[in-house]
């Protein structure tokens, strides 16, 4: 007699499966769309900035006046696939996609890698587009794996960056500058828990 907790056990992986996949399709659609709109010159309607502003109240010539300070990337700086240096100015007046995974990931980063090869097939020839992918795990993922999964992908280093560096760093900047979730967790699958989302930020 099967075990009806199995069953329900496989019928729930189906489902989140299947729930990853509709989320990042959908979320490659939206960047198709945002995309599309920046890079399309007859387009003159600027996307919104999304993410924290702060808003400080400043007093000139006796009169208050407010400024809004939108949110950024912190200053970084990896290594990526071909042991070049990767910083904020490798993307500098270019629209670029971000996210997190590891190599060795058993769940939502192969899932991920294929919408987001999908977005890169799109643009490839598109000078203004760039995709930057960042190890979590990165005293397993060397810079020589990075480059040998580069490679099974098919992409070009000088327009998707696979970068690795201290742990810490990429926490951090994943935590606090892209706000999506990235650290090690020994009861997630694989021992790391990252967001699934990809993150699009534009510098025209």
């Amino acid at each position: 007699m099967s075990d009806p907790f199995n069953i329900f056990k496989v019928n729930k992986n189906i489902a989140m499966n299947l729930f990853y996949k509709f989320r990042i399709l959908a979320l490659c659609i939206i960047f198709y769309a945002g995309i599309t709109a920046c890079t399309d010159k007859n387009h003159n309607e600027k996307l919104p900035i999304l993410g924290r502003k702060n808003i400080q109240e400043i007093v000139v010539n006796g009169s208050v006046t407010y400024d809004t300070s939108f949110h950024t990337i912190a200053d970084f700086s990896f290594v990526n696939q071909d042991s070049g240096i990767v910083t904020n100015e490798t993307f500098n007046n270019k629209i670029y996609v971000a996210d997190f995974f590891f190599t060795t990931c058993p769940t939502i980063c192969p899932i991920m890698k294929t919408q987001m090869l999908r977005v890169y097939n799109y643009f490839e020839d598109n000078e203004q587009v760039m995709f930057l992918s960042h190890t979590i795990d990165p005293e397993y993922d060397t810079v020589a794996l990075l480059h040998d999964f580069a490679d099974r992908l098919g992409v070009s280093s000088d327009k998707w960056h696979f970068v690795t560096g201290l742990k810490e760093d990429i926490y951090s900047i994943g935590q606090n500058s892209y706000m999506v979730t990235a650290m090690e967790d020994e009861d997630e699958p694989g021992g790391y828990l990252h967001s699934g989302s990809t993150v699009g930020r534009g510098l025209l």
